[in-house]
């Protein structure tokens, strides 16, 4: 009986080809980040736009794993215990499928996907529910040596953080010893939340690594107290693009907790593993930085994109401890609250647009002679030069602190 011949198998390749051939349909097998572990198919054309682009990457691309959280496939995964469907999604080349989570000792493992090319019967169905449970008792072993081999990697990560080693030398000898290849260039994006929130960290961690694992860069995802460090890197010198994928992860990652306080930052890339503590510290300034602002999705996420925001704490504590205020935008304020004007937010855009009457009047969505009679207000209210390079500069910054006040 094939069923009984796939049960003493250990090798997910055979197995896969079995099943696809039982089937007479395809077959992905991944684990439970997403990427992919075997693949077959009965016949070679029938595999989807989505299935090719999983093989060519390895992983589900991010658009395709965004689309499936937001579909509600991924959160089905986790708390369906037998076979599903999953219908026909144009937008990204996915057609209907048949899937199954492979479960050992409560906990999913992987994933079994059977492009459904012909409907499959009930006994199609049962079958494959059987074959889960052995692929996921496969795929727990295969897991527990990838545990190890992670709890190694994270501990020698922490120890470069934790200046443990004084030489480059140091590192890569350590590095030889347990195997880790070490990414040359690399950086560090790191990812934290507002307060001690047990529930809400595991939802960011977990969020955090599938889309890493989704990225087209190597990456790897530890926690340390209530941070989730991704050093995302690359075995290609030159041109590697690091920061456009860290900064993908963030706005992805971000995106699935909107309205809540989900702070991250990226350090600066470096290609000398000894500089890892340094892009792990920049990564933090900006966590830090959005942090006191206290509107994280308005700073930039890199550091090297901060600007004045990396001051701003430290000139808040300079203002007080020196008296200061902003006179002008006292009295912006004040007519702010007593005629629902919004003259404070027009200079901020108008300051950001360096003082151009026509970008700054399509960014607040009114008519340029709307916002000519608003700059004409401020003018007549306060004593404000915008010729002034430096004013304008002393105004961004008093308008940044005006908002973290409030």
């Amino acid at each position: 009986m094939l069923l009984e011949k796939i049960l003493t198998l250990t090798n997910i390749n055979d197995i896969t080809d079995m099943v696809s051939t039982y089937l007479k349909k395809p077959v992905v097998i991944e684990n439970d980040q997403f990427s992919l572990l075997a693949y077959s198919s009965y016949y070679i054309d029938h595999f989807d736009q989505a299935n090719q682009q999983t093989i060519f990457t390895k992983h589900w691309p991010i658009p395709i794993l965004e689309k499936f959280m937001d579909e509600g496939i991924v959160d089905q995964l986790k708390t369906i215990p037998h076979p599903f469907r999953v219908k026909q999604i144009k937008e990204i080349g996915l057609n209907q499928r048949v899937v199954v989570s492979a479960i050992y000792r409560e906990q999913v493992f992987g994933y079994i996907w059977v492009q459904e090319t012909e409907t499959m019967t009930d006994s199609d169905l049962k079958f494959l529910h059987e074959v889960s449970h052995h692929i996921g008792k496969l795929l727990y072993q295969k897991n527990q040596i990838s545990l190890r081999e992670n709890e190694e990697k994270n501990e020698f990560y922490k120890k470069i953080i934790g200046e443990a080693f004084q030489t480059e030398n140091q590192i890569k000898w350590e590095a030889a010893n347990h195997s880790i290849l070490i990414p040359e260039p690399f950086l560090v994006n790191i990812f934290t939340i507002s307060q001690n929130d047990e529930e809400l960290f595991e939802e960011v961690t977990e969020t955090v690594r599938l889309f890493a694992n989704a990225l087209n860069h190597l990456s790897h995802v530890f926690t340390e107290q209530l941070k989730i460090v991704v050093i995302i890197g690359s075995n290609t010198k030159g041109l590697s693009q690091l920061s456009e994928s860290a900064e993908e992860l963030t706005s992805t990652v971000l995106s699935q907790f909107n309205g809540r306080k989900v702070y991250a930052g990226i350090g600066n890339e470096y290609s000398s593993i000894l500089q890892l503590k340094k892009s792990y510290l920049e990564a933090l300034e900006v966590i830090n930085a959005a942090k006191f602002i206290g509107t994280p999705e308005k700073l930039p996420f890199i550091y090297s994109k901060l600007g004045i925001f990396r001051y701003l704490e430290t000139i808040s504590k300079h203002h007080g401890m020196t008296g200061y205020n902003n006179k002008n935008l006292q009295i912006l304020q004040k007519k702010d609250q007593e005629s629902q004007t919004r003259l404070l937010q027009t200079l901020e855009i108008y300051l950001l647009n360096n003082c151009r009457i026509k970008p700054t009047a399509e960014q607040l969505f009114i008519h340029t002679n709307t916002l000519k009679y608003r700059i004409n207000q401020i003018a007549d209210l306060t004593s404000i030069d915008f010729d002034d390079f430096h004013a304008r500069i002393q105004l961004y910054i008093d308008l940044q602190l005006i908002k973290q006040e409030s």
